[in-house]
């Protein structure tokens, strides 16, 4: 809609901003570690939101995979931002895995600020983002 590209527009016109990467603190308190993959950036799981799964009591795994092989592997060390490609000042493109439901998405990095970055996806038209505060 028009609030993103009011967004994007804002970011757009501020000048470069520091280097996204290091480790982030998400909205449901999952820690995120954003590096260099190549000349893209990607992000992995650090820490899980909680210490074990509620639904199964043990630790969490990538148990929405849409490959049966890949569910059982630890959620820690999994990339949920990949191919991320500078796309204007402030912004990186590429793809988002949602850990929630297994699904992949196009999505965007935006560095609202040096402790800040705003991580956001659409799909069918929907769009959404979580900002992410800057721990190290």
């Amino acid at each position: 809609g028009v609030s993103a590209v009011a967004l994007f527009t804002l970011v757009g016109a501020g000048t470069a901003l520091a280097d996204p990467k290091g480790l982030w603190l998400a909205q449901d308190g999952a820690k995120v570690r954003v590096s260099s993959c190549g000349r893209a950036l990607c992000a992995t799981i650090a820490t899980p939101k909680s210490p074990t799964d509620p639904s199964t009591g043990g630790p969490w795994t990538d148990k929405n995979n849409p490959d049966p092989a890949q569910r059982g592997r630890p959620l820690v060390g999994v990339a949920v931002l990949s191919s991320m490609m500078p796309n204007g000042p402030g912004k990186w493109s590429g793809q988002l895995y949602n850990t929630d439901n297994g699904q992949s998405y196009e999505g965007h990095l935006l560095e609202l600020d040096r402790r800040t970055i705003r991580v956001e996806g659409c799909v069918i038209g929907i769009c959404g983002g979580r900002k992410m505060t800057r721990i190290q």
